[in-house]
């Protein structure tokens, strides 16, 4: 795999140190009337000793200082190196009972890491990080990686996700082997691999939906851009310590430090879809419906093959296509009055399908379409009433909406029918304006199709007066469908915003010399509009008051969207960087030139607590955290000649300066040291 560029390496270590993994600290509960318990269980002893040499039996007992629970243990508690038939855990009074099911490897360093599964009986209180060791063999591996795991478009922590190394530095690897050692992720989408071997890996990390330890091109996946080799070294750190009168005195003592232990890993979908021809249908005698299975590059090649006038009639010419963006939805009107008057369709298609060596290649298919049993029904007995009737009935017409009541000064005015639309006679269009109490007639807006693959879908774009009341007519017969049909009388009185109704912000970025895209952000995380930087500047305008929030994501190969990434050819997904604070714009309200630093926040310090769904649960006791009004949002200021008051601490941190948990073995518990 290739190396990544700079600004990715600015990432790696960006994520600040939050505590990973708690220590486990003595606490036999409380006697009536007392303190409430708040502290977790505490090792004591195990069967075999912690990290024991030549262990023969798969039999392990943990003992703690209370009685403890077991929380879903079945998907929290990770065996390494991984075992085919699923661990038996259980927890009896104050012992934790495993028996591993798979026959021990020789010589190897097993590791069962318990995440947060072990808590006290009482009060639930969980044991954060406790991992237990043992060898199969005469020594027993020690190294240690430490990193956290989020998701690429989002930044939420990856919570149970497995992380894994490969000591097989192939680059498929992660499809044919199971990962050789693993842990998972915590709630803050924290995680250490422990006890490894001396020597290079890579690291994964993998939502494994089939348990089978190796990624399937449907399962979320993370990579590391470069090999990583682990390390350790004995450093000296100082604890303060209170006596019993509260004075403080200094400890020093030397603890173990395991290298890497900031590796930031961000996790994507590719989107994989086999690509096949899901369905196709002939719901009535003028309709055609062609569904595959996944997104499409080029629309099928479809012919008729039973047309007795027009052998291998391409569909071209006896029909009209309504077609999905993505190429994989595809709505054919049959226009030619011979192809609707056949019950049976027998009609060739070629398309692309994906293969046994999942490649996409072309394929061709024979397909037979017959009315549907209702379909069919209704138009024998259409048939027969037209017959009988002496008097016709009326001709069908097609259906046309314009806009709606509220029409947004910057956006075009949307024209929708209910079939394609081949033939508008502009000329049948008006449009008037209402001046105190009398409708004055102006120029009518000009409809062009959007999209020739959309022809449903017209669109007029218009200098529209703010503030003010507008009616379009259109009249009968100046629109033409595919199906011949005209339309009736359309008519859609509707009211343009007012200027002082709408909000703006601009936001200037600092240290950004990539392309990039900010997006506005509902409080469900929801993308409201999008806005490319130019010249350093994100300019949003013509904004609905309320609380919106911000994300910029590094158009890489700048085409404006959002690219995931693709893990074989060692494409990391897009970088996203969210802005720290929510922002609350009032009606006539401009926030000028508001400065983001992308750098300015460890990636785990970015996304705010308010749009955050992945949260870590509160402990006992533990009181949440809460943000002042002030430190929260922007609020309108009078005094200020711009309108606006920025109320974001003028910090000057850099994004590096954050730094992942570092870890220290003690008795298999892990310690976040700062």
């Amino acid at each position: 795999m290739k190396n990544s560029s700079t600004t990715r390496m600015m990432r790696l270590v960006a994520a600040s140190a939050a505590g990973v993994l708690l220590a486990a600290c003595a606490s036999m509960g409380r006697p009536e009337g007392g303190a409430r318990d708040v502290e977790p269980p505490v090792y004591v002893r195990a069967t075999p000793s912690m990290n024991a040499l030549n262990v023969n039996k798969g039999r392990i007992s943990i003992e703690f200082n209370e009685n403890v629970q077991l929380k879903d243990q079945l998907t929290k508690v990770v065996v390494s190196p991984a075992q085919v038939i699923q661990p038996q855990v259980m927890a009896v009074g104050r012992r934790v009972n495993i028996t591993l099911r798979d026959t021990l490897v020789p010589n190897t360093t097993y590791t069962i890491d318990f995440s947060d599964a072990i808590a006290d009986l009482n009060e639930g209180n969980e044991l954060d990080g406790f991992a237990y060791a043992f060898s199969t063999g005469p020594t027993i591996d020690t190294l240690q990686i430490s990193g956290m795991v989020f998701e690429a478009a989002t930044l939420e922590p990856a919570q149970g996700m497995i992380v894994g190394v490969y000591s097989n530095l192939s680059d498929t690897a992660i499809t044919t082997l199971p990962l050789e050692r693993i842990t998972k992720t915590n709630q803050l989408g924290q995680f250490t691999i422990r006890n490894l071997k001396e020597g290079t890996y890579r690291i994964f990390a993998l939502n494994d939906q089939n348990r089978d330890y190796k990624w399937d091109r449907t399962e979320d996946v993370a990579f590391y851009d470069m090999t990583i080799t682990p390390t350790a070294e004995r450093v000296t750190v100082a604890d303060t310590l209170k006596n019993s009168e509260g004075a403080d005195s200094i400890v020093h003592h030397e603890v173990t430090r395991f290298y890497p232990n900031d590796i930031l890993l961000t996790w994507f979908n590719e989107n994989y879809k086999s690509q096949y021809l899901q369905k196709y249908e002939r719901p009535q005698r003028t309709q055609l419906n062609i569904t595959m299975g996944a997104p499409a590059e080029y629309l099928p090649t479809i012919t008729l093959l039973n047309d007795p006038e027009q052998p291998r009639y391409d569909i071209s010419r006896w029909s009209v296509l309504n077609a999905s963006a993505t190429l994989d939805t595809l709505q054919y009107w049959i226009t030619d009055k011979r192809v609707q008057d056949m019950d049976t369709l027998l009609i060739e298609a070629r398309y692309q399908k994906t293969d046994t060596l999942d490649q996409l290649s072309w394929t061709t298919d024979t397909l037979k379409l017959t009315l549907r049993g209702n379909a069919k029904k209704k138009a024998e007995e259409k048939k027969k009433k037209d017959k009988n009737d002496t008097i016709p009935e009326p001709t069908p017409l097609m259906s046309v909406s314009i806009g709606g009541t509220t029409q947004e000064v910057n956006m075009p005015l949307l024209l929708k029918s209910s079939s394609p639309i081949v033939d508008f006679n502009q000329d049948g269009v008006h449009m008037s304006i209402l001046e105190d109490t009398l409708w004055v007639d102006v120029d009518p807006p000009r409809f062009v199709m959007i999209d020739s693959l959309k022809p449903m879908l017209m669109a007029a774009d218009y200098k529209w007066e703010p503030g003010r009341r507008y009616t379009v007519t259109i009249d009968s017969l100046a629109m033409t469908d595919a199906l011949g049909l005209h339309n009736k009388d359309v008519k859609q009185e509707f009211a343009t915003r007012a200027l002082e109704d709408y909000s703006s912000v601009t936001f200037t970025l600092t240290d950004l010399k990539e392309p990039a895209v900010v997006e506005l952000l509902t409080s469900q995380d929801k993308p409201v509009t999008r806005a490319t930087v130019v010249d350093g500047k994100a300019v949003f305008k013509f904004l609905q008051p309320g609380t919106y929030y911000a994300r910029m994501f590094i158009d890489r190969n700048n085409n404006g969207k959002y690219d995931t990434g693709v893990l074989l050819d060692s494409v990391q997904p897009e970088e996203v960087y969210y802005f720290p604070k929510k922002i609350a714009l009032k009606k006539n309200w401009d926030l000028a030139d508001q400065p983001w630093n992308i750098y300015e926040f460890p990636v785990d310090k970015q996304k705010p607590t308010e749009i955050k769904k992945n949260k870590p649960k509160r402990k006992a006791g533990e009181i949440p955290e809460e943000q002042t009004d002030e430190e929260d949002e922007y609020e309108y200021d009078p005094s200020d000649p711009f309108g606006k008051r920025n109320n974001r601490n003028n910090r000057n941190s850099n994004r590096n300066s954050g730094r992942l948990p570092q870890v220290d073995r003690n008795a298999g518990n892990i310690r976040g040291l700062r």
